[in-house]
């Protein structure tokens, strides 16, 4: 799921995690969710660590998937479902679930086109990809890939743009429901 020096990295940062992440936007995530021509009943937070960024939505049933041990511990104590799992594999049947999730954290991933087309297959007919990622071309997108390199994290970073086409090579239809440092893309799947 995360470059292996992000995976042990996060698994040693979960009880920390919280306190040096501020709270999940919830509001650009909503309106990804908007892009789906379902109802939302069942959604997959991917490398959604202790569940920040789904623990609000009023969806009735979120699962949290995780490679790291220790943000999945994090998010079973704070009572979310959660299965450990990998981002490019998910441990879900095709057409499984409504909606994907991944919140501040295809950066991390080794192989996002994995993981946009794992989520692909796992969304139902209708249901939507949504991805909150960081513009590295923004004046404070520049400085958060500084800071991540810095600190060793082997983070990639992609604007609006380019997710959208990754997306829609994936055969989802992108939406770039808003930009700036912090953006959100959601990709439907097409009803067939």
């Amino acid at each position: 799921m995360y470059g292996p020096g992000d995976l042990r990295a996060f698994d040693r940062l979960a009880r920390l995690y919280d306190v040096a992440m501020p709270p999940a936007r919830r509001a650009p995530v909503e309106a990804g969710l908007r892009v789906a021509d379902r109802p939302v009943d069942l959604l997959l937070d991917v490398a959604g660590g202790p569940g920040r960024a789904s623990a609000g939505l009023a969806v009735p049933q979120r699962v949290v998937v995780d490679a790291a041990p220790g943000m999945a511990k994090r998010a079973r104590a704070r009572g979310r479902d959660v299965v450990l799992g990998d981002a490019g594999r998910l441990p879900v049947a095709d057409g499984a679930v409504d909606a994907v999730l991944v919140t501040d954290a295809l950066h991390h991933l080794p192989d996002r086109t994995a993981a946009v087309t794992a989520a692909r297959d796992a969304i139902r007919p209708g249901g939507v990809l949504v991805v909150r990622e960081f513009d590295p071309s923004t004046l404070r997108g520049r400085a958060l890939v500084a800071a991540e390199h810095a600190i060793g994290f082997d983070s990639r970073f992609e604007g609006p743009d380019a997710l959208a086409d990754r997306m829609a090579r994936a055969g989802l239809e992108p939406t770039v429901v808003g930009r700036g440092f912090g953006y959100t893309v959601a990709g439907k799947r097409e009803v067939q």
